[in-house]
């Protein structure tokens, strides 16, 4: 069974953080919401907890039973997690006097602390809370202290629980990871064994299993994610697979033509078809984000019914659903709200007769890139900027017409072209325009006008959970800005983002 770690979520905004170190280190992480426990929590090796904007003072805060895993297996309280440990356990939390935010520095440390193994005195760490621990319960001893927070983290002396009040996810704290590290693999005794080529092998003996003989139907978009699924189902089941590239009507300039050209190579068995009419018509008079986006993916599983249904005996239905749309798309009772519904998440609607399969849904986006080498895929392919699942829906802000997806389309093409011709492209993660619901006042040609604006957004990100605008070159702007102006008609002003996320999302819908 493959060593991995539960993460409880109670709602910070660091969770995808503590995931991403732990997957970092080679070992498999999970994360659950503290109201909705895995039956099967017996196959992990030990628990996080996370942090949470609740405090433990209040009526309404998360209070999950956890007596039936403590005492069993590792425990880590990080934060709203430590302060929650100590008092189920007897101790007392109370509103702090000096609401701790910032860098700390680690003023006393047990030296034969086994959590913090590696770790210097005088350590800076990352703290974010309101309230302390003021008395731990019995059995308990202080393993460090910094000069305001006396309890900055202990451990229960009978067994493997431990509570830290600062963040170790957080590249502000050194040795963060050093601590992770030693929660991993000495006191978890898990194995970095969560490498590409094991979940390859384990990955594709899985999909023999589950699809037996039967045959898969697969909507690929042109981006990494369902490139890699495609190749992954194609490895497990071989012809048995049926790819099917639906042009929404949504997608670059030029991009249709170009991706069924580009899976040529791949071996796939793939099917290009133009829906476009099918789905702006459905979008007409549609302006509010998640309706658009409902729209589009009951679009979607109109087309794969309607063309699914035209290959015998098709049993299954693949996506290429990674883990932060579905971390996105699950609510953790009130703190950590559904920022967004991803149109490939939820499963299917009664009437379709196809079970879905999603072999990405546990990976974060470096991951997907990181199993595509392995599968030998090239690094053009797989440096490709992710694109939304409803395409330039959600940068047209507003009313969706043929002409305004034109006019994007157009602006796109102008500043990804430029990205590439100036050696940008591959130092930006994600980058795309905006067509904005607002005209602006212009002069072009000594004639006053009243057109379109529109942003240009690039960013930087590791897994598309956090992200920071790019510091891009002002003369590249510049002529980018000028081009567009020029050349596509309808716009006379370019605008550029500079907000990070959080507290944007990447995505302006």
């Amino acid at each position: 069974m493959q060593d991995a770690i539960l993460i409880l979520d109670f709602g910070s905004q660091y969770t995808q953080l503590i995931a991403r170190r732990v997957r970092e280190l080679q070992v498999y992480c999970e994360i659950h919401p503290f109201h909705n426990f895995p039956k099967d929590w017996k196959r992990f090796n030990a628990v996080i907890l996370s942090g949470s904007p609740f405090s433990t003072l209040e009526t309404n805060a998360p209070h999950p039973d956890l007596s039936f895993f403590l005492g069993k297996i590792p425990v880590l309280g990080i934060c709203y997690g430590a302060q929650y440990l100590a008092k189920i356990k007897g101790g007392d939390v109370a509103s702090s006097k000096y609401r701790e935010y910032g860098r700390a520095n680690i003023t006393k440390l047990n030296s034969n602390s086994e959590l913090l193994d590696g770790i210097p005195l005088n350590s800076s760490v990352w703290m974010s809370h309101g309230d302390t621990i003021i008395k731990l319960p019995e059995n308990c001893s202080i393993e460090c202290s910094t000069s305001d927070v006396k309890i900055a983290s202990f451990r229960f002396d009978n067994e493997e629980t431990y509570g830290i009040q600062y963040h170790p996810e957080v590249n502000h704290t050194e040795h963060g990871v050093q601590l992770l590290k030693n929660f991993v693999y000495s006191i978890s005794k898990c194995s970095p064994s969560w490498t590409p080529k094991a979940f390859v092998e384990s990955k594709v003996s899985d999909l023999k299993k589950v699809i037996g003989d039967g045959k898969v139907v697969l909507g690929l978009s042109g981006g990494v994610d369902s490139t890699v699924a495609a190749v992954l189902l194609s490895k497990a089941i071989g012809e048995r697979l049926f790819c099917i590239f639906v042009n929404n009507g949504l997608l670059r300039k030029h991009e249709y033509e170009n991706v069924l050209n580009r899976y040529e190579g791949l071996g796939l068995n793939v099917k290009g078809v133009d829906a476009t009419s099918d789905f702006l018509s459905k979008l007409k008079d549609v302006e509010e984000p998640e309706a658009k986006r409902k729209v589009i993916g009951s679009a979607f599983i109109d087309v794969f019914d309607r063309e699914s249904m035209l290959i015998s005996d098709v049993e299954f239905l693949a996506q290429g659903t990674i883990y932060p749309d579905v971390i996105e798309s699950v609510s953790v009772n009130g703190p950590s709200v559904t920022i967004k519904s991803h149109h490939n998440v939820g499963g299917l609607p009664a009437h379709m007769k196809l079970k879905v399969v999603e072999p990405l849904r546990s990976l974060f986006k470096d991951e997907v890139r990181r199993i595509g080498k392995e599968l030998g895929l090239s690094n053009e392919l797989l440096g490709r900027h992710p694109f939304p699942g409803p395409g330039l829906a959600i940068r047209i802000l507003g009313s969706i017409t043929p002409e305004r997806v034109k006019i994007l389309q157009d602006v796109d093409s102008i500043f990804i072209n430029a990205l590439r011709d100036e050696n940008l492209y591959d130092k930006v993660w994600q980058a795309g325009a905006i067509l904005l619901p607002v005209k602006s006042v212009g002069v072009m040609g000594d004639e006053r006008t009243y057109e379109q604006v529109v942003a240009l957004r690039a960013v930087e990100s590791t897994d598309g959970m956090t992200a920071d605008w790019v510091h891009l070159p002002h003369d590249f702007l510049a002529k980018v800005s000028n081009k567009i102006i020029n050349n596509v008609r309808g716009v006379n002003r370019v605008v550029y983002d500079i907000s990070s996320k959080p507290p944007a999302t990447i995505e302006w819908e």
